[in-house]
């Protein structure tokens, strides 16, 4: 892989999992990495440099470029800072992968406000936070006529996309991301920027504690692991080549299979040609409701 060669790339949550993926996939076709990271548990306490400074070795000790961050995206002016980190380390920006994330899982009716407040705020302020600076500092240079073919790779959810028992504040925030994702398309375009959303399927610390997460298999007796990470971050790698056509795209990927999702999507429509009344509302729409998906129906189905 070369297709990246010169790009220079932030991923955040890059210590672990998908993220740490993301980084090495990204590395391996010729990206310059930033590797951010708070190296905090899956409920975001703690920290711990070294995730981020072992992902970095790694990309080192396979003859790539990398620098470890340890800024926190869900604070404003530290996303500034991270943006900076890139231009300074080396001279520019072309790649942002939002991938950081905690969860803070309980049944709605017992969700206290720390933990609602704590899991958006890595996951939707911790998207918006880095492509905002970054979609400044992109917009300065294309005024400067240096433009850049600039690629930003959110991170969604089955369970944001079809609920999931335990998870307001992780849902709530993952279908936001996909609300940012659009209006980043828009206002980015302009400026040579895309935006586009991956829904993951894949085995790690977060879905491990997941209801339904048993039913995630092994690898099979060839090695094939349907849920490793590796797939996703494939995925991440095309929509950061510079001239990738994606554009405002939701894609959800499971194993060797990718699928494009449609949100929203218009299921069906009842019209009239009077003012509908309550019970004629019931009559008409009796037969249009649509079937919810669970997390798993996605990621299984």
């Amino acid at each position: 892989m070369s297709r990246l060669a010169g790009r220079v790339a932030i991923v955040t949550g890059a210590g672990r999992g998908i993220g740490r993926a993301h980084a090495l996939t990204l590395a391996a076709g010729g990206a310059s990495v930033v590797v951010n990271d708070l190296g905090t548990g899956v409920r975001g306490d703690g920290a711990d440099a070294g995730p981020a400074e072992s992902v970095c070795a790694e990309i080192r000790a396979g003859g790539g470029q990398a620098v470890p961050s340890g800024h926190d995206v869900s604070n404003w002016n530290e996303a500034r800072q991270l943006i900076a980190h890139a231009v300074d380390a080396f001279g520019g920006l072309d790649i942002l992968v939002n991938n950081a994330g905690i969860l803070r899982d309980r049944a709605f009716f017992n969700m206290s406000e720390g933990e609602w407040d704590a899991v958006v705020a890595v996951h939707l302020k911790g998207h918006a936070a880095p492509s905002r600076h970054a979609l400044a500092w992109w917009r300065t240079e294309a005024k400067a006529g240096r433009p850049r073919a600039a690629s930003v790779i959110h991170t969604t959810s089955s369970s944001g996309l079809c609920g999931n028992f335990g998870q307001a504040n992780y849902g709530a925030a993952k279908m936001g991301i996909i609300g940012l994702s659009k209006v980043l398309s828009i206002e980015g375009a302009p400026y040579g920027v895309r935006s586009n959303v991956i829904s993951p399927s894949a085995r790690t610390r977060m879905v491990a504690g997941m209801t339904g997460a048993d039913q995630l298999g092994a690898p099979d007796e060839t090695g094939y692991d349907p849920f490793g990470p590796g797939h996703v971050a494939v995925l991440a790698a095309w929509l950061a080549e510079a001239d990738c056509p994606a554009r405002d795209q939701i894609f959800h990927v499971s194993g060797r299979r990718i699928r494009v999702l449609e949100v929203p999507r218009i299921a069906s429509e009842t019209r009239s040609e009077h003012d509908f009344t309550p019970s004629a509302l019931g009559d008409a729409l009796a037969d249009r409701f649509v079937t919810p998906l669970s997390p798993f129906d996605l990621i299984l189905g």
